[in-house]
């Protein structure tokens, strides 16, 4: 089963759940906003993912983030904890496919992913 893992206005999730919606491809909606998100599931990714691939610095909650803050990410430890308590902090859609684990979406990842051509 694919689960798909963000927030739902964000337009990279939308797409994600497009494509494989129109690819009739089944898959399990984590919402960031009403679910949290465990130390563990983020280590699983950080396992396959640079952090830097899965911690997103370019966002606005990031931006948020007071300096002291922001300082914690220097460590894998402090962007986990910060991730953990700022889900809006994981880039997205982050998404797991029969043991294959994306980052963000694109149509030529996910078309690899399913091997479709």
């Amino acid at each position: 089963m694919v689960k798909i893992y963000g927030i739902p206005n964000c337009d990279s999730v939308k797409k994600a759940m497009s494509w494989l919606q129109k690819n009739k491809i089944p898959f399990v909606f984590h919402d960031f906003k009403k679910e949290e998100i465990s130390r563990s599931k983020i280590n699983e990714w950080l396992a396959v993912h640079p952090l830097e691939m899965v911690f997103n610095k370019r966002s606005t909650a990031w931006k948020a983030l007071s300096p002291e803050e922001q300082d914690r990410s220097a460590t894998k430890a402090g962007a986990i904890q910060l991730m953990i308590q700022y889900n809006n902090l994981i880039k997205r859609p982050v998404a797991e496919i029969s043991g294959t684990i994306l980052i963000g979406f694109s149509d030529t990842s996910y078309k690899k992913a399913f091997q479709l051509s």
